[in-house]
């Protein structure tokens, strides 16, 4: 599905590493050729047209990132990544914690939103109290998370979608819930955005993290949040640096031609057929399901209803690390590890090897499931004699 968008995918492998990373699409790699060669690269805040021209390449980037997510564009941070916006924004919220009080994470998010949260309560003498996922399916209900809920939790931080397993949370029902005890949310939507349309407003979340490197962008990170929230919490800043939201969460000079390539990227997400890109990739990811379940010695990890096209299973006799390399000599891509879903894999007892990870975006055809499902067939076939 708009194959032919994506430079990255012309090369003869099959990608199936989108949940590390995307292709990025051809208007974004363009819109970031193109500042770099206008003339017009300078920094903001200049009495002179080219710095005015970055002001406007700014604010635009806001407004098509708010577009996209459904938020205001007077609270659209940038940054490096979402994992260092989130440590940089629970260090603010650590400021606000007292002793006693309480942060919710859960077991299938990625690092980036549970040890910014750890440090931040330690520091402030609070706890971090995980919810659990079914021990079966991996599903993660609101009512995982209403068990740990108490008149002490203050956030709670969850994933919009597991990058490890692809599981999507019931989100409704969570934030609904931390609301009812006074608590704030803090979502991960770093997996779930080239998946699932996603809307801030409709989700009442309080805060949405994403990194645009993972729906078909450059590298930078993304968070969303009201701008209220923003000018209420305080974050080590310069002293010389503006004290207006959003610009004082930002540290440092903006990546203005990545932000070329942000800007463009949120409007190809926020005009892509949403049903046809989760109808294209269910059929990618039952597929493959299917195949792999098929084949001996192959376990698959996580059974959620709902999910992205996001697969982790380990073949018996291996490591994870041997059937990425073999993998990788058929010119198929996959990731193996823990992909920094730390929780997720030790509480499935993977560690230290983990699993292995393919996942389908939808750039992604059945020639790449087909790809897939040949090589780990004959992989797993003659992992016994070939290993001895």
């Amino acid at each position: 599905m708009n194959r032919d968008r994506f430079p990255g995918v012309r090369d003869g492998w099959a990608r199936l590493d989108g949940p590390a990373g995307t292709q990025m699409v051809d208007s974004a790699i363009d819109a970031m050729s193109d500042w770099m060669r206008s003339g017009r690269s300078a920094n903001h805040g200049g009495a002179f047209e080219a710095a005015h021209a970055t002001d406007t390449l700014v604010s635009g980037a806001r407004e098509s990132v708010a577009r996209m997510v459904g938020s205001d564009p007077r609270g659209v941070v940038f940054g490096p990544s979402m994992t260092a916006l989130t440590m940089r924004f629970a260090a603010a919220v650590g400021r606000t914690l007292e002793p006693g009080d309480e942060v919710i994470c859960t077991r299938l998010d990625h690092d980036a939103n549970v040890r910014p949260w750890v440090i931040a309560a330690e520091r402030a003498g609070a706890r971090v109290v995980f919810a659990e996922p079914d021990a079966e399916t991996l599903e993660l209900p609101a009512s995982a998370v209403r068990a740990v809920l108490s008149d002490r939790t203050r956030w709670v931080a969850v994933t919009a979608a597991s990058n490890a397993i692809g599981t999507i949370p019931d989100l409704t029902g969570i934030i609904a819930a931390a609301h009812g005890v006074g608590a704030r949310v803090y979502v991960d939507a770093v997996h779930a955005t080239p998946h699932r349309p996603m809307d801030v407003r409709a989700l009442g979340c309080d805060v949405l993290a994403c990194s645009a490197y993972k729906w078909f962008g450059p590298h930078v990170g993304i968070l969303c949040a009201s701008p209220a929230l923003l000018e209420e919490l305080q974050p080590d800043k310069l002293r010389p640096s503006s004290d207006e939201v959003p610009d004082r969460w930002e540290l440092g000079t903006l990546p203005f031609e990545a932000l070329a390539g942000v800007r463009a990227a949120a409007e190809y997400v926020a005009s892509v057929d949403w049903a046809g890109v989760r109808a294209h990739e269910n059929a990618l990811l039952g597929a493959t399901l299917a195949g792999l379940a098929a084949i001996e010695g192959v376990t698959l990890h996580g059974s959620a209803r709902d999910r992205t096209a996001t697969l982790m299973f380990s073949v018996a006799g291996r490591t994870p690390l041997e059937v990425a390399t073999a993998l990788a000599a058929s010119k198929v891509a996959v990731w193996h590890g823990n992909y920094y879903a730390w929780e997720l894999s030790t509480h499935l007892g993977l560690e230290p090897d983990g699993a292995l990870r393919a996942g389908f975006v939808h750039y992604n055809d059945s020639s790449d499931a087909e790809r897939l499902l040949a090589a780990i067939s004959s992989l797993a076939g003659g992992s016994e004699g070939e290993r001895g």
